[in-house]
């Protein structure tokens, strides 16, 4: 994943409304009407927060006769978490790091004991 596809999907999912919009369309697809009735905003509004996040690529709108539905897309939130997962393991390494030379520091005050 690009750098600038990163920036646009954290920052995408830097919103509030806008994650609690993806946590909604995790259940299934919705249209603008059925994503804005939560919120006391207008469905403008909420039209504003869909567009980045198709932008970001996190959901896509479809046609079904009448209806618009939104539908979650995961494959901008799986780089988003394999770019994570790369720090995960750092700190995850770091910290066993930091356990050893506890108890190894341990042993060493239980032997001058």
């Amino acid at each position: 994943m690009s750098v600038d596809a990163l920036d646009v999907t954290f920052a995408a999912l830097a919103d509030p409304t806008r994650r609690a919009i993806l946590a909604r369309l995790k259940v299934g697809e919705a249209t603008v009407t059925e994503l804005a009735a939560p919120f006391d905003m207008t469905q403008p509004a909420i039209s504003k927060h869909l567009k980045v996040l198709e932008r970001a690529g996190l959901i896509s709108r479809g046609r079904d006769r009448q209806r618009r539905p939104c539908r979650l897309e995961t494959a901008a939130l799986k780089e988003a978490t394999d770019w994570l997962e790369g720090y995960r393991s750092f700190w995850a390494d770091r910290y066993d790091n930091l356990d050893t030379l506890l108890s190894e520091l341990k042993e060493e005050d239980t032997r001058h004991e």
